[in-house]
């Protein structure tokens, strides 16, 4: 989305496909437990069916981008073989094992006699998801979607488009097969239809970003439909003085390498000023053999590093083989460098000093926090949620990883045997404010 395009009005034919969802979506919101499960797994099904019409499509799109001269990132998260579609499917299923997150009572209040008050979850409605690259997200959002009982309106990238396509065409008919409507998923494909996405409310709840900065920006200054989601993905990790080297080198290591593209590798290394030579001594050629571009600041330089890190790479989201090295005097230093160029996405501590691990915990505010382990695992099938629509970076919840659990909201329900509030406002009755069991 180059230089803020117009956001046009949506067509009938949107209006009309957005209608489909939403009432699909207010069936689906009222489906048992054990149909949206049976559902997920026919999904599962189909994905596994079509397998290999999947890959096909997706070697059709890479060698598309690629000739188009997609950033080695995007090309990251654009490739979907065999194993990692597998991985997809597997993960559909898991997501079907996971307990029911509608109908959850948060609370039994008795107001008076027989006047009870509950606050149940439900469904939030409508996702409208718009994402860049990652095709396996389609899979991830569907069955998160359909799991929660909410109904999704789904727009990927264009250089995906062969992939999502084929995807969403198994999934329908995994969901054809099951007592969930079909058309409560449905595919984007233009780039006017996901511009217009964003002035559908009353049709849509909440709209679910998942790429660049630019492009969540945008969608965040171009709607009046709520936004989960992140700009920036600047994680840190802060070595400490009391730190283990070996282990904090391996954290590092993992933190930047394991995949660069993700928004929770690290993107700046913060080293205490005792450490910071001995360290780089041993993590520089590591750094060099895995293909990692160093940037240091004048202290970082001096100890070996040959590049020198300029003001804008400490708020750069480098989604690459990039890191920036800073060595600072001591934990209060390396806090004010993360809260002043950090996201709030992830940040991580290697340190064997309990009282400045949790001053660093404490101290950091970021959606994940992490002691002695690498960024990489601020993720939603690693916090055992099955999948994730996204990670948050917002204070107000849900936020990191978005699961299940963040994809419900609660309606509070009243039951009583002709009580009006007059009675009460009169003093004939008196409120109890009973809470009663669970």
């Amino acid at each position: 989305m180059n230089k803020s395009p117009e956001v046009p009005q949506p067509s009938k034919e949107l209006l009309q496909r957005a209608a489909d969802v939403r009432i699909a979506s207010i069936a689906l919101g009222q489906t048992t437990d054990g149909q949206r499960r049976t559902a997920l797994n026919s999904m599962a099904d189909a994905l596994n069916a079509w397998s290999k019409e999947i890959v096909s499509a997706n070697l059709e799109d890479l060698d598309r981008a690629a000739d188009e001269g997609l950033a080695r990132a995007l090309l990251s998260r654009l490739k979907l073989d065999e194993n990692k579609l597998m991985e997809a499917i597997d993960g559909m299923r898991k997501v079907a094992l996971l307990s029911d997150p509608l109908g959850i009572r948060q609370m039994n209040r008795e107001l008076d006699k027989d006047l009870i008050l509950e606050r149940r979850t439900v469904p939030l409605g409508v996702l409208g998801v718009i994402f860049e690259a990652r095709p396996d997200a389609v899979m991830q959002i569907a069955a998160l979607a359909i799991r929660s009982g909410n109904g999704a309106i789904l727009k990927g990238g264009s250089e995906a488009s062969n992939t999502n396509k084929t995807i969403m065409k198994a999934l329908k008919e995994g969901l054809s097969d099951s007592e969930v409507n079909p058309h409560s998923l449905a595919l984007l494909t233009t780039r006017q239809e996901s511009l217009a996405l964003l002035r559908l409310d009353g049709l849509v709840d909440l709209i679910i970003p998942r790429g660049s900065n630019e492009l969540v920006r945008f969608i965040q200054d171009n709607t009046r439909i709520p936004v989960l989601g992140h700009a920036d993905g600047i994680c840190h990790l802060y070595v400490d003085s009391a730190a283990d080297l070996a282990q904090a080198l391996r954290i590092a290591i993992d933190s930047k390498t394991q995949y660069p593209a993700a928004c929770n590798a690290i993107e700046t290394l913060l080293l205490h000023k005792d450490i910071a030579s001995s360290f780089l001594n041993s993590a520089i050629p590591l750094f060099e053999q895995a293909g990692v571009a160093l940037l240091g600041d004048e202290m970082s330089c001096t100890f070996g590093i040959k590049d020198v890190a300029k003001e804008e790479d400490w708020a750069t989201e480098y989604l690459d083989l990039k890191l920036s090295v800073r060595v600072v005097s001591g934990l209060e230093t390396a806090l004010e460098h993360i809260r002043r160029y950090g996201s709030r996405h992830t940040e991580a501590i290697v340190t064997s000093d309990e009282k400045v691990a949790e001053r660093f915990l404490s101290a950091v505010d970021s959606s994940g926090v992490y002691h002695n382990c690498s960024t990489r695992f601020a993720d939603g099938f690693r916090y055992g949620f099955g999948a994730e629509v996204g990670i948050s970076t917002q204070t107000l919840p849900p936020r990191g990883p978005v699961g299940l659990e963040g994809l419900v909201t609660y309606r509070y329900f009243l039951r009583g045997r002709g009580h009006v509030v007059s009675d009460f406002a009169s003093g004939k009755s008196k409120f109890s404010h009973q809470d009663r069991p669970l």
